[in-house]
Order: C-alpha cells, then structure tokens, then sequence
C-alpha cells in the first residue's frame, strides 16, 4: 500500500522503533516458528497466527478480524506464500486502525475553539486513569509539547484523594514551568477542575489540563464523580471538556483492556493514550484497544525522556511493528 512509502522524521523514529523492539522480536520469534517448512499460507498458518495474535495482547475479536481479512485474501489471491505474510499483516492491521481514525496526526494539535463573550476560549483536557498508568507523567509531557508550541498551559490537580498524586503533578508543574491550580488533599475534586477552569480562562490559557482520580472499585462513585466534574466545569466553559483523554499502561496487556471497558462505562472517552511501551512485548494491545473500542488513540509512550510520549501515528507504528 502507498502509505508505506511515507518517509517519517528520523529522530522520533528510531525512539519509536526502539521502543518496540520488545514486542516486535516477541512476535517474530513466534512468526517465524509457526511458518518454518511451510511456502504457503494455509489452515495450519492461520491457526498458528491467529494464537500469536491473541498472545501478542492484540485481543480475541480484533485477532478474529484480522484473521478473517487474511482468509479472504487466500481465497482471492488462491495462493499465498508465507514470505508474504508480514507485509499482508502490515496491510490489514494499518487498515483497521484506519477505521477507528487512529493516528491521523504527526504533531501535537489542539482546534482552535471560537471566542466567547470577546474572551479567547481555552481547550480543556480532562485526563482520566487509574493511578500507576503513567496518569501523571502522560500530563506533565503534554504540558511541556503544548509549551513547547508556545501555548499557554495551565494545570488542574483535581485527583485529591491522594497527596501523593498532587505533589507528583507539582513536580512537574515546576520542571516544566506551568502554572497549577490546587487544593489540600481531600478536597472536592470538582471545585479544584472548576478554580482550575476560572484561573485558564482569566490568564487566558489556550490549554487546560485536569487531572481526576482513577479509583475503580466503584463504578458507580467513578461516574458520579467525573460528571460532577464536567458539570462545573461547563459553568465557566459551557462545552468542557473538549477531550476526555484515559491512560492506560500497555506493560499490563489485558489488564489495559479491562481498565478501557470500566472508564467508557463510567464516563464518555474521546482519545486514548498508551503508556510503557518501551518496557514491553505486549505493543500488540494498543491494536485492540483502538480496534475494540473504536476510540483513537492520540499519544503512545515509548521511554522515559520528556520527549518520548509521542504522537500516535498509525503509519509509523505498523512501520516499526513489522519492520
């Protein structure tokens, strides 16, 4: 396909590669185990696949999908030869991130929203996780990207339930240098979000960044608790948040997947965002939770520097994954 042919920025590339070099030599190890003695592809070969699939973390339904797509091609092409079974995969898989609009974008990108009331109006971002994802971090490498354009941020620590999250996100407030918005620990995080909004919108901020707290042991206190926070933030700007951006960490495989089904119960996700790729063989799950939850992937984290939570590019991924 055409798009293979794009010629991607050489820095963020190799991170990107080296990133996924655990998952990559994971799944080619297996790869080249199920096709050893066989030329061509047949049922043998897909059954070996489709179990690569589902242990590489890409998920039972989206494996089937794939699957499916390689079937028909075998049955249209009538033959198909294993030495073309990696590029086939690079083909499908970049085709079904297509169709959830993941990884449209090469650069970090907010819309510009129209002015209300004469007044600029601030982009609000609205992060939410269960702590340990890299919640925090994946806020603080936001913070510095929009910085780094020149953008006005301004941050919110609306997970109050512990102090720790607070002083993790006064950390990197201070080494990125953007203003936070806070309160003891305890508080109400929907009157942190709402002083956090009102202080964007009087320092005219182009971007606000709330964090929340990820407790899951009750949906239900989860789900109330982000929709009292969206709702006080719409007193000072009517349609925030404008993104509602969950973290999960991909190092945990399935588990990313459970964390994905319990948020989009809980509340409305717009984009995702997968951590600690760089730590893992399990690449393969941010294939099926974009497919599985048809919500774009916007950022992938692949190491540890500031500059190493990157935009979500679908080309460039299946470029590093199969390369």
């Amino acid at each position: 396909m055409s798009f293979f042919k794009k010629i991607f920025s050489s820095e963020k590339k190799e991170t990107l590669d080296k990133g996924l070099e655990k998952s990559k030599t994971n799944f080619f190890n297996k790869l080249s185990k199920a096709v050893a003695g066989k030329s061509k592809v047949d049922d043998e070969v897909l059954d070996n696949l489709e179990e690569i699939l589902v242990t590489s973390d890409v998920g039972v339904n989206t494996t089937l999908k794939i699957i499916e797509r390689i079937e028909a091609r075998v049955q249209q092409d009538k033959y198909l030869g294993t030495d073309e079974l990696n590029k086939i995969l690079r083909e499908e898989i970049a085709g079904l991130l297509s169709e959830t609009n993941s990884g449209e974008e090469t650069e970090y990108t907010i819309p510009k929203l129209p002015a209300s009331a004469g007044a600029k109006t601030p982009y609000v971002l609205m992060v939410v996780g269960v702590n340990g994802v890299g919640k925090t971090t994946t806020i603080g490498k936001l913070a510095y990207q929009f910085k780094k354009q020149g953008l006005h941020v301004v941050l919110g620590a609306a997970d109050t339930f512990r102090a720790a999250a607070i002083d993790q996100l006064q950390v990197w407030a201070d080494r990125v240098d953007v203003p936070m918005v806070k309160q003891a620990m305890g508080s109400d995080p929907a009157s942190v979000a709402f002083d956090a909004v009102q202080s964007g919108v009087k320092q005219q901020a182009d971007v606000i960044i709330i964090d929340t707290a990820g407790r899951l042991h009750n949906k239900v206190n989860l789900m109330n608790e982000l929709t009292k926070v969206k709702r006080v933030m719409q007193k000072v700007v009517p349609d925030a948040p404008h993104d509602v951006l969950l973290v999960l960490d991909g190092s945990t495989g399935q588990n990313a997947f459970e964390q994905a089904k319990q948020f989009t119960a809980a509340t409305e996700v717009t984009s995702l965002a997968v951590t600690k790729l760089d730590g893992t063989a399990k690449g393969g799950v941010v294939i099926g939770i974009s497919d599985q939850f048809q919500i774009p992937v916007k950022y992938i984290g692949v190491g540890e520097g500031i500059e190493d939570l990157q935009v979500f590019n679908k080309y460039e991924f299946v470029d590093s994954f199969f390369k």
